[in-house]
């Protein structure tokens, strides 16, 4: 018998925030290629001992490949296991079409990202009523390329909620970009490790947000988070919103 292969979110770092499903496939596998230092050893606790696991941190997209396609012929259940969710930044859009290629039955089980675990951290909604209705995930250009349409400062002008993944090395760039948009007092968190016991959350502006980046050592691993969202509970403008309106209707309450 040949068991699908299973490309499993590990979630951003908390063992505990793997999906049910995630953590039955990953209890049950015979042969784990996990993302090296972005899964915490924590999670894989709960293999079997006999569990083959590799890190595949120093691994090539063949070599990992090979691996995958190994267990799957010997009748072996194989996880992948990526960090958060597979289907952002995940590479496995790659690692997919190779399966295709040899049509080897895979499925895909997503993750919490970062982003989320993030704004639970910060007991924080991303999408505030007449403040921002739009969240945008990106990230600048570095070994790998961005479209010159998604430039950072032509997302920014929407002054929409936006979240900058792989970026933290650039903080300059990021900082100067976003100004001209959004303006130097627009409130920034820098979530670290979310999830992780080193976890942490650096409330900052756009204005220093490079100078606070470098002073507090972060080089990596981090995401940047930038819009008037963030400033609700100081500046006490939350706007509540027509769902729970004694004066809005819907189809399972009448005003």
């Amino acid at each position: 018998m040949k068991y699908p292969i299973h490309f499993v979110g590990a979630g951003p770092g908390d063992p505990e925030l793997i999906t049910v499903k995630g953590r039955r496939l990953l209890e049950a596998a015979d042969l784990i290629v996990y993302a090296g230092s972005l899964v915490p050893d924590l999670l894989l606790e709960c293999c079997k001992p006999d569990a083959v696991i590799v890190n595949s941190a120093s691994l090539t997209l063949s070599e990992t490949h090979k691996l995958l396609v190994e267990g799957y012929r010997t009748g072996q259940r194989v996880v992948r296991l990526h960090t958060g969710d597979p289907g952002l930044y995940g590479a496995i859009q790659e690692q997919m079409a190779l399966l295709d290629e040899e049509r080897i039955h895979y499925l895909v089980v997503p993750g919490v990202s970062a982003v989320f675990a993030a704004a639970a951290a910060l007991k924080q909604e991303l999408t505030l009523p007449e403040i921002s209705q739009t969240l945008i995930l990106t990230r600048l250009a570095g070994r790998t390329p961005v479209p010159e349409e998604e430039r950072l400062s032509a997302l920014a002008s929407h002054k929409a909620t936006l979240v900058i993944y792989l970026s933290i090395q650039q903080i300059e760039k990021v900082a100067s970009e976003l100004q001209a948009s959004y303006g130097p007092d627009t409130p920034v968190v820098v979530a670290y490790r979310v999830g992780w016991p080193d976890e942490l959350l650096l409330r900052t502006t756009l204005a220093q947000l490079a100078h606070d980046v470098k002073a507090s050592g972060i080089h990596r691993q981090a995401l940047i988070m930038v819009g008037e969202v963030f400033a609700v509970r100081s500046n006490k403008t939350l706007k509540k919103s027509k769902l729970y309106d004694e004066s809005f209707s819907h189809g399972f309450r009448k005003t």
